[in-house]
């Protein structure tokens, strides 16, 4: 079959074997892949988590049709289309456990689907699990013109938020976001964006931070941040290592959480998409959880795909279609 495999040489569509699906895995014919910021990572022949390295199958997420279960596998059966997550994903056939998928709602496209199930799954579990937002709450997505710091805004406005806040240092992508679950949008590259988060918290600080930028904006995070409030740490695009003031975390009593996938056991991930399911689906269904797609390529155009995720230009998700 025909993959986007990192090799000796770097990345490129290769001929490598069919999978087969073993005990609790479901084989799906692809039909398109959402691409994310991880994948770049491994194109250049990084390791993410226990993926990555010469002969890895590239790609994490995508949506297709089941062709083959596993003896193990539970909740589907050949013919259905569906979206899920795993290793290998930008390929004609992928394998992954049958607790990290979703059914695709019948009114939904493939080219939608393969979009949404590391945002639904990553900011359900940081917003609603981690985060602990309540009705009436308030709260900061860093980084939200992303795919998942978008699904971050919606599922916060879903659950009941009093205020969501989205960040973006871009004023195009800044300009778009209130149109997708953001009450106020603020540039975190602007020192003045804190004293702005306050006066529109009454001077108490967001209840919750969705950090996916770090480095830099620790501290402001933290003065940012109620007292009693929590941040949780989804990503690190703006770098792993920064300054960090103890004694503020420590005197506003915040709660900083780290979250990732990476160290997740089977069971876990199962819970996640399980979570998911019984909370919000409904609103998957009627599409009022949905990511705006800026891109479609082909897949023997991926080369292309990946310059233009690294230009960092796109608002919403990148898609490869088979």
């Amino acid at each position: 079959m025909k993959a986007y495999v990192y090799g000796a040489s770097g990345a490129a569509i290769a001929d490598v074997p069919k999978p087969s699906p073993k005990g609790a895995q479901v084989m799906v014919k692809v039909h398109a892949c959402g691409m994310n910021r991880a994948d770049l990572g491994m194109i250049k022949g990084h390791v993410h988590g226990a993926a990555g390295g010469v002969g890895t199958v590239l790609g994490m997420e995508w949506a297709g049709e089941v062709v083959e279960l596993g003896p193990d596998a539970k909740g589907f059966k050949v013919g259905d289309r569906v979206m899920g997550s795993g290793p290998g994903g930008y390929a004609e056939y992928a394998v992954t456990d049958y607790g990290r998928m979703f059914p695709i709602p019948a009114s939904m496209d493939y080219e939608q689907a393969a979009s949404l199930t590391l945002a639904l799954t990553t900011m359900h579990n940081a917003v609603v699990t981690a985060g602990a937002l309540q009705p009436g709450q308030s709260l900061l997505v860093q980084g939200a013109s992303s795919g998942v710091g978008l699904m971050a805004q919606q599922i916060a406005k879903l659950k009941g938020a009093k205020l969501v806040i989205g960040s973006s240092t871009n004023a195009v992508r800044r300009a778009q976001l209130t149109a997708h679950g953001a009450d106020m949008a603020i540039d975190s590259s602007d020192p003045a964006w804190v004293d702005q988060v306050l006066k529109s918290t009454d001077g108490a600080g967001v209840d919750v931070i969705i950090d996916q930028v770090s480095g830099n904006l620790a501290n402001q995070n933290l003065a940012a941040t109620r007292v009693l409030g929590r941040i949780v740490n989804v990503g690190r695009l703006g770098g792993t290592h920064g300054d960090f003031d103890f004694d503020l975390h420590a005197a506003r009593r915040i709660q900083y959480i780290g979250v990732t996938f990476r160290t997740r056991s089977m069971d876990e991930i199962r819970d996640i998409f399980a979570k998911v399911k019984q909370d919000v689906w409904p609103a998957v269904e009627s599409g009022k959880l949905k990511l705006p797609i800026d891109r479609v390529f082909g897949f023997g155009d991926i080369a292309q795909a990946v310059d233009y995720m690294t230009a960092n230009k796109h608002f919403g998700k990148i898609v490869l279609k088979l």
